[in-house]
């Protein structure tokens, strides 16, 4: 398996390097800026897995995948916050956050294993994870929804939310007077219209705004369950994976 680590920082792209190493693959080469990135893909074939830092010496390291198409795996080595990860986290085999952990990184690996053993490792969209990351404070989120009825448009402020839900394929917004319309959004591009301080995924099936937290309560295997005022057709459990991270968001 041929691995590379994308890291400006030596001392950091070094221990990276100690801690692959340790669960028994072998890194076999270290790159730190884009220029030399370019480069070095430019007159070697390219690798199964690479660890990706975001911010290199020269830029960020997305200018590396806007010069050459790479269809290698990557797991992200990041010290960005909960904004970009929403995109890693549908985009990469899976992110890192500094300082890498190494129970983490195993998990990680093994992620990658099961792929890259049924060679399934998707191209990923890198243009959606530079969006991203933009400053949070410079981006506008969705204020108002266009509903088409019939001949009408009907708006629909995002005050009056109470989630967003996926069913048989279609992409529901439910609101608080217990009306559900159909969009034409998926719940992944809602994810980046919708500012992360008032919604939350906590599942693959819905999205939650802060405001419409009834009660939460203990469900089975450490996971919760929330409670909305009106919608009622099926259980909201946050997935186990993302309990931690939705308690963060209730603060």
């Amino acid at each position: 398996m041929n691995i590379i680590i994308i890291e400006d920082e030596k001392p950091a792209a070094r221990l990276l390097q100690r801690k692959v190493e340790k669960l028994g693959l072998q890194v076999n080469t270290l790159l730190h800026s884009v220029e030399e990135s370019i480069n070095w893909f430019n007159s070697n074939a390219h690798p199964d897995l690479i660890f990706l830092d975001i911010q290199l010496s020269d830029g960020l390291s997305f200018e590396i995948f806007e010069t050459i198409t790479i269809k290698s795996a990557v797991i992200f080595t990041t010290a960005y916050d909960e904004y970009a990860l929403r995109a890693f986290k549908l985009n990469s085999i899976d992110y890192l956050l500094k300082p890498i952990d190494e129970e983490d990184l195993s998990i990680a690996i093994s992620k990658f294993n099961t792929q890259f053993q049924k060679s399934s490792i998707a191209t990923l969209d890198f243009e959606m994870i530079k969006k991203m990351l933009v400053n949070p404070a410079d981006k506008s989120y969705k204020k108002r929804f266009t509903i088409k009825m019939g001949q009408q448009l009907k708006m629909i402020s995002i005050e009056e939310v109470e989630c967003f839900y996926s069913e048989n394929k279609g992409t529901y917004l439910h609101t608080f007077d217990n009306r559900d319309y159909l969009l034409d959004n998926t719940l992944e591009q809602l994810e980046t219209e919708l500012d992360p301080k008032d919604f939350y995924r906590v599942s693959r099936k819905f999205i939650v705004p802060m405001k419409g937290i009834k009660e939460i309560q203990i469900h089975s295997n450490s996971r919760l369950k929330v409670i909305l005022p009106t919608y009622k057709d099926d259980e909201i459990i946050v997935a186990r994976e993302r309990v931690n991270d939705f308690k963060d968001w209730l603060g």
